[in-house]
């Protein structure tokens, strides 16, 4: 898969290129290019003039078609992506061809849905009022796009992330320039490729490749020419966007990092339970933000949980890769630290040895850990890998201490089979969403996002496009 820039609907390749490389076995398999700065510059131009011209006029019925043709565009070329971010990442197939790609398919149709047939409610309001003079005006409110919309999308799901930003943002009528990470390149530029067929005007969908700190990343978003920011990555990225964007008080979407509890009583259905933490912890190697890396259960059931989980973990095959060996270093780093922490490692705690190309990527063990303090490092810090630490509990108010005391709060998860418990605990949980019974069970429509340094502001439905959009009131005296 070659990577190249899409500016103003032409495709180049301009900047150094630096090696493309694959998690699953170490191997170059292609060559990026790094944007340098008049190439973000152009882009940013680019979506500028979009907006002047016939994308800024665009309708919501010829913003919705498009995002169907955007659609439609994927689901046609659905190998080419599952292959392009099997390659990038090392994930299973399986998540590629049921998670990533269906989902970016459904990102956009979504937002297609969202609109048509239904501008009066997503973009009007009418309000009757009455002047201190006592003459009658009429005040309405209409949406209206932000405008440049600088995208900084993350390696873990590099599609499904991307166009969970890039869908909205174009259905509210932005043009965006979109960076994905340097590690991910390939679906980013199948994605212009597939909305250059699309037909959109010139400058509505910009894409430049490149690093972060002093590169493409942050020529971008401390750019003057751009409106607003929409993040998913690690917090302490996010600080440094944040401080970027402060000079320009541009407005900000951050989706970051988390160190998420799942809280298992007494009473749960220990199978689900079980069941359900191996796949909030263990799913594409922990390298999701949602995953569970610190498990709280009820004392009586605790000992057979930590067995059985333990246990599970150990029959784990098929869980892919850290996206690269600095990534692997640093999961390994954890392992070793919770090692002179104290931990008891029930199951895993190193690197796997296949015996074929697999031992030259980039793969760690799914590891269990047990015994530590609270004020661990490896219980507070967010590693970002196939690893979570069980710890007992005996009471509901010190379930609820343990898990709020983070200073992340983007998930959580609640088992139990007591509904009034379940009621009574999931809203006091210090987290963006929360789960019961169950992990990562998506509705589009719902808020997403994240509580202290998980993150700023809400995803998803009318949540996006409120962001992507601001509110004009119109007030005329009758």
């Amino acid at each position: 898969m070659k990577a190249e820039h899409y500016v103003g609907g032409v495709f180049r390749s301009d900047g150094p290129a630096f090696p493309l490389i694959s998690p699953a076995d170490g191997a170059e398999i292609g060559a990026v290019p790094e944007a340098p700065r008049e190439v973000v510059d152009g882009a940013v131009a680019a979506a500028r003039e979009a907006l002047r011209g016939p994308w800024g006029a665009a309708g919501v019925e010829e913003r919705a078609a498009a995002m169907r043709r955007i659609a439609d565009g994927i689901q046609a070329r659905f190998g080419e992506f599952v292959d392009a971010e099997i390659a990038d990442t090392g994930r299973p197939r399986a998540f590629a061809e049921t998670v990533d790609v269906p989902r970016a398919i459904g990102n956009f149709r979504a937002y297609a849905d969202l609109l048509y047939g239904r501008p009066e409610r997503a973009y009007t309001t009418q309000v009757p009022g009455w002047s201190a003079g006592g003459g009658q005006a009429l005040n309405y409110t209409v949406r209206r796009p932000l405008g440049v919309v600088a995208i900084i999308s993350p390696w873990n799901l590099p599609l499904l992330l991307m166009t969970w930003k890039v869908a909205p943002a174009l259905a509210a009528g932005n043009a965006v320039v979109v960076k994905p990470s340097e590690e991910t390149p390939s679906t980013a530029t199948l994605l212009a490729q597939v909305i250059d067929q699309a037909g959109l005007p010139a400058g509505a969908f910009n894409l430049v490749h490149g690093h972060g700190p002093g590169a493409a990343g942050e020529f971008l978003t401390g750019h003057p020419g751009v409106d607003a920011i929409a993040f998913t990555g690690e917090s302490a990225t996010g600080s440094a966007i944040m401080r970027n964007a402060a000079d320009h008080v541009t407005p900000v979407s951050f989706e970051l990092g988390g160190k998420n509890p799942a809280l298992v009583f007494a009473d749960a259905d220990l199978d689900a339970a079980v069941e359900g933490t191996v796949r909030s912890s263990f799913t594409h190697s922990g390298q999701i933000c949602l995953c569970t890396e610190r498990v709280y259960v009820e004392r009586p059931v605790f000992d057979e949980f930590v067995e059985r989980l333990g246990a599970r973990a150990k029959e784990l095959a098929d869980y892919g890769p850290m996206i690269s060996a600095a990534h692997r270093d640093k999961v390994l780093s954890y392992y070793r630290l919770a090692r002179e922490e104290g931990a008891t490692v029930v199951a895993g705690g190193g690197a796997p040895s296949f015996g074929d190309e697999r031992d030259g990527g980039f793969h760690v063990e799914p590891t269990v850990l047990t015994g530590l303090p609270e004020t661990a490092r490896t219980v507070r810090e967010e590693i970002f890998g196939p690893v979570c630490h069980v710890a007992p509990f005996d009471t509901e108010d010190e379930a609820l201490r343990l898990a709020n005391d983070s200073p992340y709060g983007l998930a959580s998860t609640v088992w139990t089979r007591d509904l009034s418990r379940a009621h009574r605990v999931a809203p006091k949980v210090e987290t963006g969403i929360v789960w019961v019974n169950c992990w990562n069970l998506r509705d589009l429509r719902t808020p997403f996002g994240g509580v202290k340094a998980s993150g700023i502001g809400r995803e998803g439905g009318e949540y996006s496009l409120d962001f992507f959009s601001e509110p004009v009131n119109v007030c005329i005296q009758i």
